[in-house]
């Protein structure tokens, strides 16, 4: 009998087992689009508990007491002056692509009903992470962008206004600081030496359920899953199947030792909620951007100046190159770093700093690391030969000097880059001198004026600037109309565009 019911038991599970393949294998067809949702210490024993078949299992609870009180619950709030109904196209364009109308509408935005008119209040819930005793928290960016309000709850109940010390929404990243003292904290691993297949915690406030922990393991490293729309956006995702949902955003991913490995950030998901993986901001990202935050009130990045992507087995054949990893450069911005130290279209940079690049989130990862002015070595592989190359890398105006935070503001605020113009294409368009703005990006240029990349201005409200430096002066504190002109390099005449700043 006992024989019978194991066999009608292994059966049963069989069967239970096909019915799950089959349910994903048709559930999940072939072609369909995955929505992505937002979303070192010193080493010691893991703990493991065996079963009665001496199978060994990883012991959560030690790790998950320890870095509950470090994680928090992070509600913002913001009013908007607008009429009508809630409505999902009111969303910011991140967070209807990372989550949806229904969720939002269920667990993290309230608005008026339909007919409603009047201030509308939404309000986001998401997590955090104290990184010092003295109240400082990273999070998300996409948690607490445009809130008026911010407060975080923490693990004991205690409640706290917090203020944004700073952001940076090109890797998802925000610091806020509460005012308390003697609070838990985590200590940062060195995110290089995570492995894929060791065991992750993830620690957050999922669907306003505070203090959810679950585990899983490191499936994946480097993962660009082109979810920030951000200029100079920074993917190098840590990818793990540790459940994660909607509030889980900003939390923390930890090893066994109870250190912070990254902070949860988005999830692959076909429904909005949990379906499969999450990924995770790299801890060695999250020290660069807290530190700058800190010291400087911005990031300062430093940028290489190429266009680049990873090499694969098609990229090989397609370009018939002697290697499938790497990240292969198509082309070199104008008088960029990488350019003025010989690197060359068509180069596979293969290292940085002597540490192994094998694709271009790797290579992101690494520069993003660096100020401008710092110098990093480059190893490429140009047709087929190792080349050892030295760059200053600059910063986004194009030079080497380190950001004022006024300035990169006003840029973000604009949605421009830009840069000096050399003497000789002033002398050649019989101009002093200006600023061209090189790339466009979302912002006041873009929504409000026909501008084209390339323009060099010249002048602003009639005042002549010859530095971006210049220029940032004349726009600081403006508010109102502002005219700029200037010239392009490929069309006669001048050129005006007028637009409102600080409103």
């Amino acid at each position: 009998m006992k024989k019978t019911v194991l066999i009608s038991a292994a059966v049963a599970l069989l069967i239970s087992l096909t019915a799950i393949g089959m349910f994903i294998q048709f559930y999940v067809p072939d072609g369909q689009t995955y929505r992505l949702e937002p979303t070192s210490a010193p080493a010691r024993p893991t703990t493991y508990s065996t079963d009665t078949g001496a199978n060994a299992f990883p012991e959560f609870t030690q790790t998950a007491e320890k870095v509950m009180d470090a994680v928090v619950h992070i509600r913002s709030t913001q009013t908007l002056e607008v009429a009508g109904r809630y409505d999902q196209q009111n969303l910011p364009d991140p967070f209807r692509d990372f989550f949806g109308g229904d969720l939002f509408r269920n667990f993290h935005f309230q608005g008026p009903d339909q007919g409603e008119r009047g201030p509308e209040v939404r309000q986001g819930t998401g997590s955090g992470v104290i990184l010092h005793s003295n109240g400082y928290i990273v999070t998300n960016n996409h948690v607490v962008a445009d809130a008026d309000e911010i407060e975080v709850t923490l693990h004991d109940n205690r409640t706290f206004k917090a203020k944004v010390v700073g952001t940076d929404p090109s890797t998802d990243l925000a610091l806020l600081q509460i005012k308390a003292d003697g609070l838990p904290s985590l200590p940062l691993v060195n995110s290089d030496d995570v492995r894929v297949g060791e065991w992750v915690l993830a620690v957050g406030n999922p669907f306003n359920l505070n203090s959810t922990v679950t585990a899983g393991i490191v499936s994946a490293k480097a993962r660009n899953i082109n979810i920030l729309q951000e200029q100079y956006a920074v993917e190098s995702f840590i990818q793990t199947d540790a459940a994660i949902n909607p509030g889980n955003s900003g939390g923390a991913l930890v090893n066994l030792q109870g250190s912070l490995v990254g902070i949860n950030t988005a999830i692959a998901s076909p429904t909005g909620a949990y379906s499969g993986y999450g990924f995770a901001i790299p801890a060695n990202i999250v020290s660069k951007v807290v530190e700058d935050l800190l010291k400087y009130g911005v990031v300062q990045r430093g940028v290489l100046g190429v266009m680049i992507r990873s090499v694969d087995g098609n990229l090989a054949k397609d370009k018939d190159l002697s290697r499938t990893t790497g990240a292969y450069v198509d082309s070199l911005m104008a008088n960029s770093a990488a350019a003025k130290a010989g690197v060359q279209a068509g180069d596979i940079i293969v290292a940085v700093d002597g540490e192994a690049v094998n694709s271009s989130p790797e290579l992101q990862e690494r520069i993003a690391r660096h100020r401008p002015g710092d110098q990093v070595a480059l190893t490429v592989d140009r047709k087929g030969k190792k080349k050892e190359l030295t760059v200053t890398l600059n910063n986004r105006e194009g030079g080497t000097a380190l950001a004022a935070k006024e300035h990169r503001d006003l840029f973000e605020q604009l949605g421009a880059d830009m840069q000096a113009i050399d003497e000789a294409t002033a002398k050649k368009l019989d101009i002093a001198g200006g600023v061209q703005i090189t790339q466009l990006h979302p912002g006041k240029l873009r929504k409000y004026t026909q501008m084209r990349e390339g323009f060099i201005v010249t002048k602003v409200d009639g005042r002549a600037v010859k530095t971006v430096d210049e220029l940032a002066k004349a726009l600081k504190d403006k508010e109102g109309g502002v005219m700029l002109e200037g010239v392009y390099p490929d069309l006669p005449g001048v050129y005006y565009y007028a637009f409102g700043l600080g409103i």
